[in-house]
């Protein structure tokens, strides 16, 4: 079964240029699993491009475990997987199990439900800030608007800190691309003070309570337990960075999707009421994380493949989001599609992403409000892409409107 490097699905330049769909249509023909070589000296990994496999890697966290040695491929050091250990993605249970109650109790779908009219009240504004001029780059001044307003509210972030926020999340999330850091140790500064911010915050919050998820996350309790300061840092760093991060990208890749298919764009405004199932082909089609990991905790097998302990297990999401076993007609962008069971919020299992519910509504929000006011929307210029193997975004997107 063993199939070594038949195609380079690690080198971030791949995704540099477009997300590689050919490539994964031909490896998941070809050879679902297959051993990759990390040309930046780390051990290989084995790579997983089909969708059943996905969901059974993502199911068992017992016997493949994101603590071990994290969620991005790169070997880490014992200390900076100490570090990141505090994260509840690279958590495994129990302890995963414990933290992830505790912070649920700020997610809860009455919340969510109960924070549309003041996402929609952002999104108006956003759109408000743009109408007029005719173009913009919706990357910065309309995708990356929302996710960073809303989460920033949500934590009690004043409005004249968000940007700060917004530049320690791309410095963070952006690795790969030189434009976004400059050496490791960056990235590793970005992360200091996005810690150092999030623990004033939380000591603030804690000797004065407001209306926020700060002071819900503070006070939060579950099993005699509560949210330590550190505790709360990780969990701040995570929400700050993926809240803000995925959905961003998610909003560029679908506004780019509707632009290069005009007829399912013209369905969408034609017919509203498909916007539910339109967010979730917004999901399927763009896949805002290309990649998560895991390490084999003991000799197994997946797909046909012999798996040993210590190994490291990559799903592709992308690729799974267009595997022709589970989904009709895969290759097509299909703003009605009925049956999709997409895996844009991880493939299941334990860490099936926590604000998934926020993401959605924010999406059906932004662009219910784009359609209906900037409805011919095209591009003005070329689309940029990150330099990432882990996030699969859009750094600029020049548009423009009548």
């Amino acid at each position: 079964m063993t199939t070594t490097n038949v195609a380079d699905i690690y080198s971030p330049d791949v995704f540099a240029r477009s997300m590689p769909h050919d490539v994964f249509a031909r490896l998941r023909r070809e050879a679902p699993v297959s051993w990759q070589r990390e040309t930046d000296g780390g051990p290989g990994y084995w790579a997983f491009v089909k969708y059943h496999d996905i969901v059974a890697i993502s199911s068992d966290n017992t016997l493949f475990s994101s603590w071990r040695g994290g969620t991005n491929i790169p070997t880490m050091t014992e200390d900076s997987l100490a570090v990141i250990r505090t994260l509840l993605v690279n958590m495994d249970p129990p302890q995963h199990t414990k933290y992830r109650r505790l912070v649920s109790t700020g997610f809860t779908p009455k919340m969510i439900a109960a924070m549309e009219p003041h996402v929609r009240e952002i999104t108006r504004r956003i759109i408000d800030n743009v109408e007029a001029r005719g173009s913009c780059d919706f990357v910065h001044d309309i995708s990356a608007q929302l996710p960073l307003a809303v989460i920033a509210e949500l934590l009690g972030v004043p409005q004249e800190e968000q940007e700060m926020v917004f530049d320690w999340s791309n410095r963070l999330i952006g690795f790969d691309d030189p434009e976004f850091q400059t050496s490791p140790e960056d990235g590793r500064i970005a992360a200091g003070e996005l810690f150092k911010y999030a623990n004033a915050l939380a000591v603030e919050r804690k000797a004065n309570p407001r209306n926020d998820l700060v002071s819900v996350l503070m006070a939060a309790e579950g099993d005699g337990e509560s949210l330590t300061e550190a505790d709360f840092d990780g969990f701040f760093i995570l929400l700050a960075v993926a809240g803000n991060e995925t959905t961003r990208n998610l909003m560029s890749g679908a506004m780019l999707a509707l632009i290069e298919h005009p007829e399912q764009r013209r369905r969408l405004i034609d017919n509203p009421a498909l916007m539910p199932a339109a967010v979730e082909e917004f999901l399927r089609w763009v896949s805002p994380l290309i990649t998560f990991r895991r390490t084999a905790a003991r000799d197994t097998e997946v797909g046909g493949q012999q798996i040993k302990a210590g190994d490291k297990v990559v799903m592709y999401y992308p690729s799974g989001n267009r595997d022709e076993d589970v989904f009709e007609n895969a290759s097509a962008f299909d703003v009605g599609r009925e049956v999709n069971p997409h895996m844009a919020f991880g493939g299941g299992g334990p860490h099936f992403c926590l604000g998934a519910s926020l993401a959605r509504l924010e999406i059906r929000c932004m662009f219910e409000e784009l359609l209906a006011r900037l409805p011919d929307m095209r591009l003005d210029g070329d689309v940029r892409r990150l330099r990432s193997n882990f996030v699969n975004g859009i750094k600029e997107m020049r548009v423009r409107w009548d």
